[in-house]
């Protein structure tokens, strides 16, 4: 599969916007743009049945799995809703992501 780009970034505020947990909120803890996938905090949890081994006790374990980038969005703090980004040069010279509805500038 070829790689995705996209403008979300780790440690973004995400909102899903599709599937089972349309609505949750949470951190971007990884990007992985070669499967076009996001791992968000505590949404998207699934069950995994391990076995023993010597450093780790057997069990089932909650764990986060990948979502689709396209199923999530940026959670502006502003709009206080999922926004789409735009990209915006500054006097500077610095290239910033900007909030599409608001235009608040999301880079500091």
């Amino acid at each position: 599969m070829m790689s995705v780009k996209t403008r979300i970034r780790r440690d973004d505020e995400v909102i899903v916007i599709a599937g089972r947990d349309r609505g949750a909120r949470g951190k971007v803890i990884r990007v992985l743009p070669a499967e076009g996938r996001v791992l968000v905090s505590k949404v998207n949890m699934i069950k995994r049945h391990t076995r023993q081994t010597q450093n780790s006790s057997g069990g089932i374990i909650e764990k986060e799995a990948p979502l689709a980038i396209s199923n999530v969005q940026y959670f502006c703090p502003k709009c206080k809703t999922g926004v789409r980004l735009g990209v915006k040069a500054l006097e500077d010279g610095r290239k910033v992501r900007t909030c599409r509805k608001c235009g608040e500038v999301l880079d500091r």
